[in-house]
């Protein structure tokens, strides 16, 4: 894990860099980095050093950033249709949708679940989350990209692998 930790300094900026150049948005190339470091880190055990760590790194970037262009995107604001007035029936399931979540957000281990809270309802910034743990705000950024995907997946109903 040290020399993963070692890779991680070394090579972020150039998959960053190379993300950037790939989509022309910083925030878009910041996200995705993170999420190759996290994919890097899954699979770091198959790596078989048969080319460059950073070519290893920016396919994956690569990768992902395709996945991303792949989506579909939300209506522009302007042609999203106005929303009809609620009913009691919506509003309802939109409170037990949120019970829910905080049920499972309860759930997730350590760190992830503090993140999450300080984020989403302390409104606190990835700079004070990662002052407050005495971590880089890149730590806190990770860490609540994260805690959310895992949410997310327990609310769909699936596990999540830490």
């Amino acid at each position: 894990m040290e020399d993963f930790e070692k890779m991680c300094h070394q090579e972020y900026q150039t998959v960053q860099k190379f993300l950037l150049r790939l989509s022309g948005n910083a925030e878009l190339a910041e996200e995705l980095t993170q999420e190759t470091f996290y994919q890097a880190m899954r699979k770091w055990k198959t790596f078989r050093n048969q080319c460059a760590v950073s070519t290893w790194l920016c396919g994956i970037a690569k990768n992902l950033f395709y996945t991303y262009c792949r989506k579909p995107k939300p209506a522009p604001i302007d042609q999203v249709p106005e929303k009809p007035g609620e009913d009691f029936v919506d509003t309802l399931l939109d409170k037990e949708q949120r019970l829910q979540a905080h049920k499972l957000l309860h759930s997730l281990p350590e760190p992830y679940k503090e993140v999450v809270t300080l984020r989403t309802f302390g409104e606190l910034t990835h700079q004070e989350i990662g002052a407050l743990f005495g971590k880089p705000e890149r730590w806190a950024r990770v860490t609540y990209y994260r805690g959310r995907q895992m949410l997310v997946r327990l609310m769909k109903g699936e596990e999540f692998d830490e």
